[in-house]
């Protein structure tokens, strides 16, 4: 991760991830209020959908571990080097572990939603513990750097633990569709965050290097986080309002003979809140 692509891999798979749940869970609430107009907002639909995302998940889990460990200059699985008596690019191993808890997470997701053998509320837990596993990764990563260096990695930590906050309470509360916006704003500003951070410490394109000890970087990088959270909040309320409008319109769409018949006994069975 010590350069600008090994930024940019784990920016882009928080930005997926949020503009993901930027259009998932608008939709959810949108059919709990439109009555399930069509079959992606039935509870069969959402588990399915719950299913593919813990596939994905853990498939970018092993992409970043195999990233980390197999570049040319990694560590090849070799944790110590006894030749030159010291640790063996701890930096790689550490973002290995990382993903190895995202993985862990997708893995909990497949199980919960496609057997009844783990707890429902299981799959928010264990992605809570990996997001918080990252940033307690992070907290200890950037001891003895540049100024700079560590206030941006300390701006990072800030949507990361709060995200990780934000998935705990979904545990009690799931649902919620305050939550889970606000989840997604923080992964979405998370994963633009890596980006910057990206264009910061390691400038592609022979851009010259930012000065790590000046205090007015500070200030700007400081007000730059502030406009990235603004672009995830703006971007989310694009799609939560293009979502809307099309659950509306597809309801408005659909005659009274095929409402009907979307009405099985899986509807009646099932509850607002199991969705």
């Amino acid at each position: 991760m010590a350069n600008f692509k090994g930024h940019a891999l784990p920016g882009s798979f928080f930005l997926l991830f949020g503009l993901w749940w930027s259009v998932k869970f608008p939709l959810k609430y949108a059919c709990r209020k439109n009555k399930k107009v069509f079959y992606l907002g039935s509870k069969a639909g959402f588990q399915r959908v719950e299913v593919i995302e813990g596939i994905v998940k853990a498939v970018f889990a092993l992409i970043g571990m195999l990233a980390e460990q197999f570049v040319p200059d990694g560590p090849h699985l070799k944790l110590y080097n006894y030749k030159a008596q010291e640790w063996d690019h701890l930096m790689n191993w550490q973002h290995s572990t990382m993903y190895l808890f995202y993985g862990i997470s997708g893995v909990v997701d497949i199980l919960t939603h496609a057997t009844n053998v783990v707890p429902v509320a299981f799959d928010r837990l264990m992605l809570s513990i990996a997001v918080f596993v990252e940033g307690f990764l992070f907290y200890f990563h950037v001891h003895g750097r540049a100024m700079l260096d560590i206030h941006v990695h300390i701006l990072l930590l800030t949507s990361i633990f709060g995200g990780a906050l934000c998935l705990f309470l979904e545990v009690f509360y799931r649902g919620n569709i305050i939550l889970e916006l606000l989840r997604t704003s923080l992964c979405i500003l998370q994963g633009s965050w890596f980006w910057q951070i990206g264009f910061v410490l390691y400038p592609p394109g022979g851009d010259p290097e930012w000065d790590q000890k000046d205090h007015n970087n500070m200030m700007f990088i400081t007000m730059c986080y502030c406009w990235h959270y603004a672009f995830a909040w703006l971007l989310l309320a694009v799609n939560y309002t293009v979502v809307v409008w099309l659950v509306r319109i597809k309801m408005k769409e659909a005659k009274p003979a095929e409402m009907g018949l979307l009405k099985t006994s899986e509807w009646e069975q099932e509850s607002e809140d199991e969705i």
